[in-house]
């Protein structure tokens, strides 16, 4: 078994507990869950960086990245550094995060919020929304092409940006639908965890232009972002490169500031 089909499977079990603990009903009673959200893919086409920012204090990669981050001095520091969007880890057991990061995250700041998680049930989306998320993230390695329909569409509906994850041609082939926003390849393989820009190079010619698109993972300098641009990449997620300094807000504001110059 890969490291995916673990994740998988413990956020099976980690799903079908919460969703016991906290009916639909009482998600779709918070405050948050009536909020206006502000759409990552807009702010993605109007922007000279295309950054998203990233909190994420471990990956089964990498064990430690930073434990000692506030949440809200995160989010503040990339709102102040002008990142498109803030993506927030909310999965606890391979990732370290948790729901109450979104949550302070959203207290915090008003840029837009990506929930980035293992989404394999409708109540996770709808989490996603009472919790202050503006952009869910669909993973196509883990979802049918039917699940992909029935989420974005949910998502959709609740007036939420969606960003679908695509490593390959084949995942690229059966995901591309009218109710997805974004189309983000990841340079990282999820099951060996290797980092190559040339997936987003080689993705890029069968993304249809309808969808922003976002190279994910591995981006650690402004000559990275550069050298994708041409391939018509419009946003690039950040996490490490801003985590693992001393101040991640200030260090992705000389990033932007650089890139921008």
């Amino acid at each position: 078994m890969t490291i995916l089909d673990n994740i998988v499977n413990d956020k099976r079990i980690e799903v079908d507990l919460r969703k016991s603990l906290i009916p639909i009903k009482q998600l779709e009673a918070s405050v948050l869950f009536h909020r206006k959200t502000i759409s990552l893919a807009s702010n993605l086409k109007q922007s000279n960086s295309g950054i998203i920012a990233e909190h994420k204090r471990r990956s089964p990669s990498k064990p430690v990245i930073n434990q000692n981050f506030n949440v809200f001095d995160v989010a503040k520091g990339y709102e102040e550094a002008g990142v498109c969007g803030m993506s927030v880890l909310t999965d606890s057991k391979y990732f370290g995060g948790s729901l109450d990061d979104l949550l302070i995250a959203r207290a915090s700041c008003n840029v837009p919020l990506l929930r980035k998680e293992f989404i394999i049930d409708a109540y996770q989306i709808i989490e996603a929304k009472a919790h202050g998320a503006d952009v869910i993230l669909l993973i196509a390695a883990i979802l049918t092409k039917q699940e992909i329909k029935l989420f974005s569409e949910l998502a959709k509906s609740l007036h939420l940006d969606v960003l679908l994850e695509v490593h390959n041609e084949e995942e690229l082939h059966k995901s591309l639908m009218p109710s997805l926003d974004m189309l983000g390849v990841n340079n990282r393989n999820l099951k060996t965890f290797e980092v190559s820009l040339e997936i987003s190079k080689n993705l890029s010619a069968h993304i249809p232009n309808d969808f922003v698109k976002v190279s994910e993972s591995g981006i650690s300098s402004i000559e990275a972002i550069k050298e994708l641009r041409p391939y018509g990449y419009q946003g690039f997620l950040i996490g490490e490169n801003f985590m693992k300094t001393d101040n991640a807000g200030e260090n992705a504001k000389q990033f932007i500031k650089a890139l921008e110059s």
